[in-house]
């Protein structure tokens, strides 16, 4: 199924909020298993931040932080 969008005349904020709203209905409905493979990148993650190396944010920060670098 092809859903026709038309994504050049979306801003890049309308972007973020249409991606947030589908990640919202997706993490509702679907269950949906990560792969095998996310183990190992989220524990390398969770090492970088216990050693300093990676800063940690809570999403509303996250999301901040991108739409600033995108102004």
């Amino acid at each position: 199924m092809s859903i026709p969008l038309k994504l050049d005349d979306l801003s890049i904020e309308e972007k973020i909020e249409l991606m947030e709203s589908l990640w919202a209905d997706l993490s509702r409905r679907a269950s949906v298993h990560s792969p095998d493979w996310h183990g190992g990148v989220l524990a390398a993650r969770a090492r970088a931040v216990e050693e300093g190396t990676e800063l940690q944010l809570d999403w509303e920060e996250a999301k901040k932080r991108i739409r600033d670098e995108l102004e």
